[in-house]
């Protein structure tokens, strides 16, 4: 397939700048996988489309405030370092920017000294190491000198840092939110767990590589980026219960379905405790053998996204409902409104 099969037009004054004041009151797009029949609802309103013994699964992982800026010891020249990887303790993978002025040796401070950080290699896709110097717990100091690492397509400050975290989040170590579960709140939660629905939880940590754009023509050609997964023992004996009782499975976002696809994929089907890397891409035609339905927000023109949905029901089934939804003017990708397929 080529990628301009999976192109749309999105008028700009869609993409949303800034998250809604009330989570839950988002808009919903609802596509039948079987009928193809599209529905216009709100997103409390994604309780009417569950049943009880059916499952929901969230990803817990939590963005860190992974954007720094500082300055060079020695010159006082402005350094801003995004966080990518944790190699050791104190050890990251960064980009830093510009990054010709920063070389192996390098010293960089941030909050006038309260964080420090060495450059201690080069890597060849011009990402730095570095070790990093500070008293306390590093987490605090990165809460409070970091700032969120929003997508290249907002362009407004978040006036709180947690509207780009989920009520559920405690796994640090994501350079994105996973956007689907910002619509939740706790309340949302607790009702849907009232109605016999099972949460469970998994961890991907999402990785910059879910901004970067498909570069080839051929989608057969693309190279997924790897993100670290992990399912824990709880969620796996859950999942396989669920299965066992004919409930239905339903995502909430392209990580958890990544996860999820990943695991059933390696274990021939079955739910097992795991942890690793995925660069799993998911695009039409696929088989699903994890997910009966899945939660998501509005994709990027072209993105590995929305090659992802596009499996999950077809591509023409989609590319109508992206177009009725910009028809009706419907807010896009993070902090936009969402998609429930069924």
């Amino acid at each position: 397939m080529k990628i301009e099969d999976f192109d749309f037009d999105l008028p700009e004054e869609l993409i949303a700048q800034t998250p809604l004041e009330d989570r839950t009151s988002s808009r919903l797009l609802v596509l039948n996988r079987n009928t193809n029949e599209v529905e216009h609802k709100h997103f409390k309103d994604m309780k009417q489309y569950l049943n009880k013994g059916d499952c929901l699964v969230l990803n817990d992982t939590r963005v860190l405030p992974a954007r720094l800026y500082g300055v060079k010891e020695d010159t006082g020249a402005k350094v801003e370092v995004l966080l990518l990887h944790q190699q050791e303790k104190d050890e990251w993978e960064v980009l830093a920017k510009p990054a010709k002025k920063v070389k192996v040796g390098t010293t960089l401070s941030f909050g006038d000294g309260k964080l420090r950080a060495t450059c201690t290699d080069s890597l060849d896709h011009g990402g730095r190491i570095f070790k990093f110097i500070y008293d306390g717990i590093f987490y605090e100091v990165l809460d409070e000198l970091g700032e969120m690492p929003l997508p290249p397509y907002i362009k407004e400050q978040l006036s709180e840092k947690d509207r780009y975290q989920t009520v559920f989040a405690r796994e640090e170590g994501s350079a994105a939110a996973p956007t689907a579960g910002l619509h939740f709140t706790n309340e949302l939660l607790d009702e849907i767990k009232a109605m016999g629905v099972t949460i469970a939880f998994i961890t991907l940590h999402v990785g910059l590589g879910t901004f970067r754009p498909v570069s080839v023509d051929n989608v057969d050609e693309h190279e997924m980026h790897a993100e670290f997964y992990h399912m824990s023992k709880e969620t796996a004996e859950t999942l396989t219960r669920v299965k066992s009782e004919n409930g239905r499975i339903i995502s909430v976002g392209t990580t958890s379905t990544r996860t999820l696809e990943t695991i059933a994929r390696d274990n021939g089907g079955v739910f097992t405790e795991s942890s690793g890397w995925t660069d799993i891409f998911i695009y039409p035609p696929y088989t699903f053998q994890a997910i009966d339905g899945l939660i998501t927000n509005f994709h990027l023109p072209k993105s590995t996204l929305i090659m992802l949905v596009s499996a999950l029901v077809d591509r023409d089934s989609i590319l109508n409902a992206y177009n009725e939804a910009v028809e009706k003017r419907y807010r896009f990708f993070s902090f936009g409104d969402a998609m429930l397929i069924i």
